[in-house]
């Protein structure tokens, strides 16, 4: 799907043609349609393919005529029935005169430009609109790192209550995207980088200062998932512990009730041989059979004492 867009006084309009100073917004283009693109403004169809592609990597090339800036954007996903966030690759074709956005997603952080949530926002200064799209996105890294660790803290306030084996995998989910979230930030990082050195495009003083904070907001994404990281490998470990713990002291409990039920049975295993009667005790003894009983009951009774007494029951 391709739509055009033009601000005008700050308000943006859906156009119907490409010209000067237009955004083509490119959703899950079709080959016709990249080709298309391509043939108007002059471009490799490749370039314009390149963000169709989930494993390309971010990076920013200079062309003949126009500049391809590739970026990893978060988006949601649905895995194993549950809500989870991954990271899609955005294109950014810059020309002279348009500004073309490719992704297989229609990702909230374009969706803020479309529906006129954005301030001072104009797609005739393209620098600035590149800069407003990277500040958007991380910030949305920022906002989904805080839903991770929000989610890390409701599975850490079940641990000693119900925790279940569940938990152990969605811990691991979490620190999977987390591992995503950093690959993807640390390659916006160079593209970043390689953008305060880009001077083919005119850029106006407050769109480098708004390229610094897109840097400092970067950074901080960086650090925050960092710190997540490490937060989710101590909950998991804890979790670990607990677990194992558990399974500790249902072994303890079942071993103390197996060496009280062993002493019956070694009583009348051993009145169960087939000896002289002279030789047992209580045999020819009137009620034998109930003192024998409650002697026994008293050893088990003196035995499970002790092991109470040594916290083994």
């Amino acid at each position: 799907m391709i739509r055009y867009f033009k601000t005008d006084n700050q308000r943006i309009q859906e156009e119907e043609k490409i010209g000067d100073g237009v955004w083509v917004q490119m959703l899950q283009p079709t080959h016709q349609e990249c080709a298309e693109i391509a043939e108007v403004l002059n471009v490799d169809i490749e370039d314009i393919q390149a963000a169709l592609d989930e494993e390309e990597s971010s990076r920013i090339e200079l062309q003949d005529g126009y500049t391809l800036i590739l970026v990893d954007i978060p988006t949601v996903e649905i895995r194993h029935e549950k809500q989870s966030y991954t990271t899609i690759p955005l294109g950014i074709i810059l020309t002279q005169d348009v500004i073309v956005t490719v992704c297989t997603d229609d990702t909230p952080v374009l969706q803020n430009f479309v529906n006129n949530r954005v301030k001072e926002f104009s797609t005739k200064k393209k620098m600035r609109f590149v800069y407003q799209i990277l500040f958007r996105t991380a910030t949305n890294y920022q906002m989904n790192l805080r839903v991770i660790d929000k989610k890390r803290t409701e599975i850490e306030e079940r641990i000693g209550k119900n925790t279940e084996d569940i938990d152990l995998i969605d811990l691991h989910e979490l620190e999977s995207t987390l591992v995503y979230f950093a690959t993807s930030l640390r390659a916006n990082g160079v593209v970043l980088d390689r953008l305060t050195r880009y001077k083919r495009l005119e850029q106006y003083p407050e769109d480098k200062e708004l390229l610094g904070d897109v840097i400092v907001e970067n950074r901080q994404a960086i650090e925050m998932t960092s710190i997540y990281r490490d937060i989710i490998n101590g909950t998991r470990e804890l979790m670990s512990s607990v677990i194992d713990n558990r399974l500790n002291n249902v072994m303890k409990y079942l071993t103390s009730i197996t060496i009280v039920m062993a002493i019956p049975t070694v009583i009348s295993g051993i009145y169960g041989m087939n000896v002289n009667e002279k030789w047992m005790p209580f045999a020819n003894t009137p009620h034998g059979f109930l003192i024998i009983c409650v002697l026994t009951l008293l050893i088990c009774i003196v035995t499970m004492l002790v092991l109470r007494k040594k916290k083994m029951l």
